[in-house]
């Protein structure tokens, strides 16, 4: 049985443990994605942070005019909720196409297809790095204590990369399916960001509108923002986002054991 063969033929776990553990492969892969991108650039990735830094610099005075809110209180508020929404956004439309946009490897060879879905979260989240360091000018200049509960953050991010392997290859395989589920993804996280405390602050709701707050994007932003602003989540959001790992996990296992040997006659 040639090694091919016998890799199709592994269970579905020891196909994404394959994937998994090939850390070389993909972050070499995501590494490469983003020089590319910005080849020929004299600033490279650097354009990241500028390009984030102007939009949160740009928008900062003006919502928190538009808001009546302090600026050194709404300032922080806006930067990470601009960051991490940009985190999520990038990671939920990029796993659309995570399979697709990777079908020269597929069609040449056998990849376990996990790889590939690693490879789109290490892309997003080396953007990520060139974001998150523009929060640290913002909470100098708005006066952010940091204190034990910023520890929080780590295991919420945990959670978000968790949330994100799982909704990845459930998206990749849908997506490279039915190819205009990506659209409409793409819709779906354009009308959620404003259905989402990125750009004003949860306590500006009325009684009744709450239950906007339960979407699990805001619980995830909530569970990675109020740590880094020195306040600790609400419980409930840590359920909720507990229980909604467990639910993308069921769904896109089962749909990974099912249908993982089919993506390469999908593309």
């Amino acid at each position: 049985m040639t090694q091919a063969h016998s890799n199709l033929h592994r269970s579905a776990w020891a196909d994404w443990w394959e994937g998994t553990r090939r850390t070389d492969i993909w972050w070499t892969l995501a590494w490469f994605d983003i020089v590319l991108r910005y080849r020929r650039s004299m600033l490279g990735p650097l354009w990241l942070t500028l390009s984030m830094g102007a939009m949160i610099g740009g928008m900062g005075p003006l919502y928190a005019s538009l808001f009546g809110t302090e600026l050194s209180r709404f300032f922080p508020h806006l930067a990470l909720g601009i960051i991490f929404w940009s985190f999520f956004s990038s990671m939920v439309t990029d796993s659309c196409n995570a399979f697709i946009g990777s079908s020269n490897y597929l069609k040449q060879g056998y990849f376990p297809i996990s790889l590939f879905v690693w490879r789109s979260m290490a892309r997003n989240m080396i953007q990520f790095v060139h974001h998150i360091v523009l929060y640290v000018p913002v909470a100098l200049w708005a006066g952010v204590s940091l204190s034990w509960s910023a520890l929080l953050f780590v295991p919420a991010f945990l959670l978000l990369l968790v949330n994100a392997q799982a909704l990845g290859l459930a998206l990749g395989l849908v997506c490279t399916r039915f190819r205009d589920v990506t659209q409409i993804v793409t819709s779906v996280m354009q009308m959620l960001m404003f259905l989402t405390p990125v750009f004003w602050l949860p306590d500006a709701l009325p009684g009744r509108a709450q239950y906007i707050l339960y979407n699990p994007f805001a619980q995830m932003l909530d569970l990675l923002r109020t740590p880094l602003m020195g306040g600790i989540s609400d419980a409930h959001n840590w359920w909720g986002i507990v229980g909604w790992t467990v639910l993308s996990l069921a769904a896109s296992g089962l749909l990974f054991a099912r249908y993982r040997r089919r993506v390469v006659y999908w593309l």
